[in-house]
């Protein structure tokens, strides 16, 4: 049964079928992935924004993306969809204490009725592991390890973090666990350069493929770094607003560009499901 309709789809002309035919239903088209032209993994983004750009209302216990998207089940069939086609998963530190502790970031756990569809395609079509790897970004190292994700033994982790991150992580445990690593790289005050992050993922993890999952500050990083690629933008249609001296970030935060240097996307695909729009983007 059709999910979402297509509106738009500039890339059906291309190629030959990529998902399994339930798949393809659910989503009404086809999702392919371009390999990237750079010398680094392809790096699509994923996010669910309100009508005036607000990703996150940054309230304890609401400061999620279902909050966002009204727990919109096409958002979240997406972006179980693009979990399955990512070979990783990269999430700021922020972007994890935003969610339940409970959280996992495997296909299936936000959309658990495509679990076999998901796991078929990833699998027996793209032959790729089980779950994604799931790289978390933190320069200070100051994680909770009692969440899910570090205690799942097949979820494989990898925390990039700084040599100071590095310490306060094995200070904090996380040598006792199984499932996670740890990856120290030169920092600049405590910000981690993507395209060491990006090196790192491809050389020692045979990373093709990375899902960026937010957030707005560790996007705005990728994005300055021409590291990203592509953008699936979820618009909610509600408005959350801000208030002058309240902080209720964007896409992006953390970086500006000037007109001459501010990237330019074109539009890919458009569909739609209610009120909800679902976007994608390619950077030209």
């Amino acid at each position: 049964m059709r999910l979402v309709r297509t509106l738009i789809d500039s890339d059906k002309q291309y190629g030959e079928s990529a998902l399994p035919e339930e798949l393809r239903e659910l989503y009404d088209g086809d999702l392919r992935l371009h390999a990237s032209s750079a010398a680094r993994p392809l790096v699509i983004a994923n996010f669910v924004s309100t009508l005036d750009g607000v990703v996150s209302y940054k309230i304890e216990g609401k400061s999620g993306g279902s909050t966002i998207s009204g727990s919109n089940l096409a958002d979240k069939f997406i972006m179980g969809l693009l979990r399955a086609s990512a070979d990783a998963v990269i999430v700021g530190a922020g972007t994890l204490n935003d969610v339940s502790v409970e959280s996992l970031w495997t296909p299936e756990y936000t959309y658990p009725d495509a679990k076999r569809f998901y796991s078929e395609y990833r699998v027996s079509a793209l032959h790729k592991p089980e779950y994604p790897l799931l790289a978390i970004v933190s320069g200070s190292g100051q994680l909770e390890l009692k969440r899910a994700i570090f205690r799942t033994p097949a979820m494989r982790t990898v925390v990039i973090t700084t040599s100071a991150g590095r310490d306060e992580l094995t200070r904090r445990g996380a040598a006792t666990l199984d499932s996670v690593e740890v990856q120290a790289l030169n920092s600049s005050s405590g910000t981690i350069a993507p395209g060491a992050i990006l090196q790192l993922l491809q050389s020692q993890f045979g990373v093709k493929t990375l899902l960026h999952d937010g957030g707005p500050t560790l996007f705005g990083q990728f994005l300055a770094a021409d590291a990203v690629d592509e953008l699936f933008l979820t618009l909610s249609p509600q408005i959350a607003g801000r208030e002058r001296d309240v902080t209720r970030p964007a896409v992006v935060q953390g970086v500006q560009f000037l007109p001459d240097s501010a990237p330019w996307f074109q539009m890919v695909s458009v569909k739609e499901h209610g009120a909800h729009l679902y976007l994608r983007y390619r950077r030209t």
